[in-house]
């Protein structure tokens, strides 16, 4: 078995207390992590703040220097890094290969952004003054992790929080830990100085809060759910911060009737069935033209048959397990919830045959899900395709706004106009087109009850940047 340790202020750490991580495929411990408490929450925010008036002072060119020794220590360590992310969330090996990317992508943007980044200039009209804007590290980032994306999580914020010069305190979570605590150990190999960048996980209501609740951060940055968000701010109110959190979706995905049908199934079963449902961004609500609604249904039904579901290095493996024993019974219950209702079980539901050990779920659809059902109004975080039929443009959109959530949203038509039209209404940050296409030059973010800030490209420096104006006479 795997033991990792923490990483705070430049050293690898050990505790009283260790956690094991267990894999959601065979319900087996595959490691064990030093666990931190409320000191070692103390202990790597004082490190962060002690680096900070280093860090943030060195060149630009010093710190993508050490932008790029990391970057280069996590592609000689792609076997072990892709190793921890398939034994902690028993994700297929594939799949591992998208987390693992985006590190090294997160590393190698931001450094080559701050090094071509430049000032903008300010312009006096009256003639008596200049002025210079100046962009300076804002001071120490706290960053909290959701758990179904390891390394991608990590990457969105110690990429930009490194080439801005923030010194950064990073809390994975406690389910899938493994992959972060690798990367303080690549860290610590490199010789990154102390305090740069600091890796801890340990209960959120002790470890979280204490970091949250410290004057010390200047940043709290989060991925996790509206409701998280909510008490990460509340916690942190013991000071004036600047927030940047990626929550809850509740997307919804329009078919219409001139769609290509084949695109659309491609989309929306793959981002529903990819990591077992548990993606932000991936379709809540799927709502389909009447007339075209028999063969958009055969042809998801054709997609979920196919599903290859199980936990196998070696194999070609489509779908993993959920992460724990909590999310497999609420997607039941709102599986089994909805069909009380009224919905209709086209297919799955349930644990798949031979598949009884594991926190697997069965590649699912409902029909007839309707706005009364709490998994229409839920992020159901599940590999679940609930489907919805509608006749009219302006009665589908009022349907697809009708929510808190305002991540993403899909559509799927051959007609400008209407592509115009509901890119415009459509009151989501995100509005995906005909396809998918995430990346980290382009901005992801939410709006309304999905977040505030930005995760990748440049506006995401925005948030770990502060501004400065030096207007002088002349």
């Amino acid at each position: 078995m795997l033991y990792k340790k923490l990483y705070i202020g430049g050293e690898l750490v050990t505790s009283n207390v260790t956690t094991d991580v267990v894999n959601p495929a065979t319900l087996q411990p595959v490691g064990s992590i030093a666990a931190a408490d409320i000191p070692h929450a103390e202990q790597a925010l004082v490190a962060a703040e002690n680096a900070f008036p280093i860090w943030s002072k060195t060149s630009i060119k010093e710190r993508t220097d050490w932008m790029f020794k990391l970057r280069d220590a996590v592609v000689e360590n792609e076997q072990h890094l892709r190793d921890c992310i398939q034994l902690e969330m028993a994700k297929p090996w594939s799949s591992t290969k998208d987390d693992f990317q985006m590190l090294v992508d997160s590393l190698e943007f931001y450094a080559d952004a701050m090094l071509t980044m430049e000032q903008e200039p300010l312009e006096d009209k009256e003639g008596t003054h200049s002025h210079e804007l100046r962009r300076e590290p804002l001071g120490v980032a706290a960053a909290f992790l959701a758990w179904n994306f390891p390394l991608l999580n990590l990457a969105y914020k110690i990429g930009p929080a490194m080439a801005a010069g923030c010194p950064i305190v990073i809390k994975p979570s406690v389910k899938t830990p493994l992959s972060a605590y690798a990367v303080g150990e690549l860290c610590a190999q490199i010789g990154l100085p102390a305090g740069v960048v600091n890796i801890i996980s340990g209960p959120d209501h002790k470890v979280g809060d204490a970091i949250s609740s410290s004057t010390i951060p200047a940043l709290l940055t989060l991925i996790g759910s509206t409701n998280v968000g909510k008490h990460v701010i509340g916690t942190g109110a013991t000071s004036i911060k600047r927030y940047s959190m990626e929550l809850g979706g509740n997307a919804p995905a329009i078919v219409f009737a001139d769609a290509d049908l084949n695109t659309a199934a491609d989309v929306i079963s793959g981002v529903k069935f990819s990591n077992a449902g548990q993606i932000c961004v991936t379709p809540n609500r799927v709502f389909v033209d009447e007339t075209i609604a028999a063969q958009f249904i055969d042809m998801l039904l054709t997609k979920a048959s196919n599903v290859k579901v199980g936990f196998d290095k070696n194999a070609d493996i489509d779908m993993g397990p959920l992460m724990d024993e909590a999310s497999w019974i609420r997607i039941d219950n709102l599986v089994k919830d909805a069909i009380k209702q009224g919905a209709t079980l086209l297919t799955g539901g349930g644990k798949p045959k031979g598949l009884e050990t594991g926190y697997y779920y069965s590649p699912t659809i409902l029909t007839g899900v309707t706005p009364e059902m709490a998994i229409y109004q839920e992020e159901i975080f599940g590999p679940v395709i609930c489907i919805s039929t509608f006749s009219n443009d302006e009665a589908v959109l009022a349907d697809a706004n009708d929510t808190d959530a305002g991540l993403t949203s899909y559509i799927f038509t051959q007609n400008e106009t209407r592509i115009a039209h509901f890119s415009s209404e459509l009151r989501f940050a995100e509005v995906q087109v005909n396809g998918i296409k995430y990346a980290i030059n382009l901005p992801h973010f939410g709006i309304k009850q999905s977040g505030v800030g930005v995760d990748c490209s440049l506006l995401a420096l925005d948030d770990y940047l502060s501004y400065k104006r030096i207007s002088r006479a002349l």
